[in-house]
């Protein structure tokens, strides 16, 4: 009998310990969450000009990112574009888009001069970025647009 005792001893204690390790199932970590998507190449800058009056203005504009502020005032004419002469109406604004991987190198300048007789043009600049307006100046002749980088 005792050899009988044992077994069932032997036999619950295996039955306990497999129910016990059933029991305490798997252990599951938790999935790695998706990387971020990468940032965009770049901001599509868009500068745009505007008059509530027919004139003509010379504009000067970062068309192209310098690396750095000294290779920009090394040879400024390669990052900017400058431009003569270029007539702007209310109905024909002047617009020109561009990729700037920091749109904060963003710039734009339309200058003008006064005419005796003739009612300053009231032009506007305005930088957009990705589709939203991050500045809007005024000036009677001569608005300037600049982001942080300047």
């Amino acid at each position: 009998m005792r050899y009988m005792a044992n077994t069932y001893r032997l036999a619950a204690a295996f039955a306990l310990a497999a129910t016990a390790v059933l029991s305490q199932g798997v252990a599951h970590a938790d999935p790695e969450p998706a990387p971020a998507p990468a940032p965009p190449a770049g901001g599509n800058v868009v500068y745009t000009i505007t008059t509530g009056a027919p004139y003509e203005f010379d504009l000067y504009y970062v068309a192209a990112q310098p690396p750095s502020m000294a290779a920009y005032q090394a040879d400024a004419y390669s990052f900017v574009k400058s431009d003569k002469h270029v007539s702007i109406t209310p109905d024909q604004p002047w617009v020109f888009s561009t990729t700037l991987a920091d749109p904060q190198w963003a710039l734009v300048t339309a200058s003008s001069t006064a005419h005796g007789g003739v009612a300053p043009p009231d032009a506007h600049c305005v930088i957009t970025v990705d589709g939203q307006v991050v500045l809007d100046q005024a000036n009677p002749y001569s608005p300037r647009c600049q982001l942080s980088k300047w």
